[in-house]
């Protein structure tokens, strides 16, 4: 299984400070990170703040970003103050030698194009850049593989979906949940208290389990029936499942569901 999450853009409307709110932010992608999650949709909700989404936006990307991509692909700003205190993700992406001579040929690496001495090169954190004869612009991210090794580098470039290995979460944003539902052709699940208990499902996850799931999660203040209303029943190939039945708590915060939820699945997915 395959899994994708959508959160509203509402998620940090109860974080009193930025501080906080960056902390959350690191939180989910911690979760999304360990269970391999293939895209984090940030959708927009009525109690959605403009600013909440921007910060959400631009601390889930500059996590998944290796980190010596970072400062050639982020500018400064306030919003990224907190970063050196989150912590990291440690993927496979970021779990890279800086040494060029440690390089073997067929690893793969990201790195971004640049231009420099009347042509283009890819950085990879080098201090060497490398010709790079694609097609992408300046400025954009790409993942290559190695064909030749230091001090003659050659490399190829590849996409995502090449690599076996887990590689990274993509981060989309949806004008609301349900265009992004729309436009899903998939198993989807939402997560609320008032749905069947999870234990009672074991029958679908054995149906869905080479799919790509969309994993849905409501605000803080409304849950998913509240966010669709009537259209919630209508939904294809949905299931509306209580991943935390008889919680002791008055709420599950965002980022306990996901941890919580991607937890479960992990484990139903191989059964």
């Amino acid at each position: 299984m395959k899994v994708s999450v959508a959160i509203p853009d509402s998620s940090l409307m109860e974080e009193p400070t930025p501080l906080d709110k960056s902390m959350k932010i690191s939180q989910i992608a911690r979760a999304c990170s360990i269970f391999r999650v293939n895209t984090i949709y940030v959708y927009h909700e009525a109690d959605g703040r403009d600013r909440d989404r921007s910060l959400l936006r631009l601390i889930l990307r500059f996590l998944e970003t290796p980190q010596y991509l970072r400062r050639t692909l982020f500018r400064k700003t306030d919003d990224l103050r907190f970063a050196g205190s989150l912590s990291p993700l440690k993927i496979p992406s970021h779990v890279q030698t800086p040494d060029p001579k440690k390089v073997r040929q067929g690893d793969i690496r990201d790195g971004v194009v640049v231009f420099a001495r009347g042509q283009k090169y890819v950085d990879v954190g080098f201090e060497q850049f490398i010709p790079y004869h694609g097609p992408d612009e300046v400025g954009k991210r790409i993942i290559i593989q190695f064909k030749e090794e230091f001090p003659n580098f050659s490399v190829k470039q590849i996409r995502r979906d090449e690599i076996k290995q887990y590689w990274g979460y993509e981060v989309k944003e949806s004008s609301s949940l349900a265009n992004l539902l729309s436009a899903w052709n998939a198993p989807v699940i939402f997560t609320s208290r008032k749905g069947k208990p999870v234990s009672k499902t074991q029958k679908y996850f054995q149906e869905i389990a080479d799919s790509e799931v969309l994993v849905v999660f409501g605000s803080p203040k409304r849950g998913v029936h509240e966010i669709l209303g009537k259209t919630l029943g209508n939904v294809p190939r949905s299931q509306i499942l209580n991943f935390f039945p008889d919680q002791a708590t008055e709420t599950v915060r965002l980022e306990e569901a996901i941890l919580g939820t991607l937890a479960i699945l992990n484990v139903l997915s191989r059964n």
